[in-house]
């Protein structure tokens, strides 16, 4: 079978004689220290998407991810969203929402939250979480609402129970003075997401929570999209809309939150991105000490006819096949570790309780394969200065003392 010579020499120089065990165990130590680089940084980035993806699911695909109001106040009901607004990309539907931030008060304890006003007889992603109660029961003038697990906790309710549900953005005149617009409602269910969403949203009838923050009949805050991806906010929010239209988005009450995620991300792939960084520099002390050996030789093959550029090449394979290997093997390996990584770690005895039962994993191919091109193409440029020095060998001189 043909090879071309340069390629053939490279591949034999990789595999080494058996009395160059120095050079091959500095080699082999190169190929490890890329494998282990490749295979943490594959095994720690998967595990950041699945955290990134279970807080996009459990946060953003329960929480409004965006809603636009008009400037002059509440919105009227006219049955159907908007066009303008159905059209936008990534919009997948558009329900009418009253939203105000609120306090609730129990018997015993205090707590604020956002009140949301919906229909129950559209979409709404937390009625999948509800563990009690069901959102039908959220008739008009029955004034009932349904808490989140943490807040019924810090409240100390349970359905059935009454709590004062009060609205700071809307006062009303009293005898006593001017006081928050508020209402006794019964807690008619729970749902639970296992996030802090649990401690913060109150569902109730979009009727209920109109009268409370006294709207005309059938008017509302504004239409609540849904998105196909709530990360789309960014670009959807420079669109053009409507004259007196406004919008707002899930940004303005977590954006700080996934900012952060994607920030550890990122400092995470940076320190163990420099962890392959430094295993493939290896390769270059690895390879000037084949060179110093192989100098007679190279000698000889130049004065067989080989060219400079193909000893360069010759050694870039050798230095090169190292990086190949070792990010092939820590890519292969790594996606295999971060697929079964739960089986492996209930194997080891780590309790996974405190994470929901199970660590997030979500292998990205695009990522895999910048992780593992980044490492070869770190390997490359780390044989480049060895086989130059290579290439650089005058016959006369490597062979005068031979």
């Amino acid at each position: 079978m043909f090879h071309p010579l340069p390629i053939f020499i490279g591949l034999r120089y990789l595999k080494g004689r058996s009395g160059d065990r120095f050079s091959r165990f500095v080699s082999g130590m190169s190929t490890a220290g890329i494998t282990i680089g490749v295979l943490a940084l594959v095994i720690v980035i998967s595990v950041m998407n699945g955290f990134e993806q279970q807080l996009k699911n459990r946060i953003l695909g329960v929480l409004p991810q965006a809603l636009i109001t008009q400037a002059d106040g509440p919105v009227t009901d006219t049955g159907q969203a908007p066009s303008a607004l159905t059209a936008l990309p990534h919009v997948t539907q558009a329900t009418p929402l009253t939203r105000a931030e609120a306090v609730l008060q129990s018997a015993g304890a205090l707590s604020a939250g956002s009140m949301l006003g919906i229909d129950p007889e559209r979409y709404e992603p937390l009625a999948g979480s509800l563990v009690q109660g069901d959102l039908r029961d959220l008739t008009p003038g029955s004034y009932r609402v349904i808490l989140g697990n943490g807040m019924a906790q810090q409240l100390g309710v349970k359905v059935g129970d009454k709590v004062r549900l009060m609205v700071t953005s809307v006062s009303v005149y009293t005898p006593l003075g001017r006081i928050p617009s508020q209402r006794n409602f019964i807690v008619s269910g729970i749902y639970f997401t296992g996030s802090d969403v649990d401690k913060s949203l109150v569902l109730t009838n979009i009727q209920d929570a109109g009268r409370l923050l006294r709207y005309q009949k059938d008017s509302f805050t504004g239409w609540r999209l849904f998105l196909d991806d709530p990360f789309r906010v960014t670009e959807l929010s420079q669109s053009p809309l409507p004259d007196g239209w406004q919008w707002s988005d899930w940004r303005e009450q977590r954006g700080e939150l996934f900012q952060a995620v994607k920030m550890e991300k990122n400092m995470m792939g940076l320190m163990l991105g420099l962890v392959v960084g430094v295993a493939a520099f290896n390769i270059i002390s690895a390879l000037i000490m084949v060179v110093m050996e192989k100098q007679a030789e190279v000698a000889i093959l130049k004065t067989q006819g080989m060219t400079s550029g193909q000893i360069l090449l010759t050694f870039i394979v050798q230095g090169a096949s190292s990086g190949v290997i070792g990010a092939l093997t820590g890519g292969v390996l790594g996606i295999l570790l971060a697929l079964y990584l739960n089986p492996i770690l209930s194997v080891l005895g780590v309790d996974l309780a405190s994470l929901g039962g199970a660590l997030p994993v979500e292998v990205k191919p695009l990522q895999v394969a910048i992780v593992i091109l980044g490492a070869i193409s770190l390997s490359l440029v780390a044989t480049l200065f060895p086989s130059y020095r290579a290439a650089s060998v005058r016959p006369a001189e490597a062979l005068r003392y031979e």
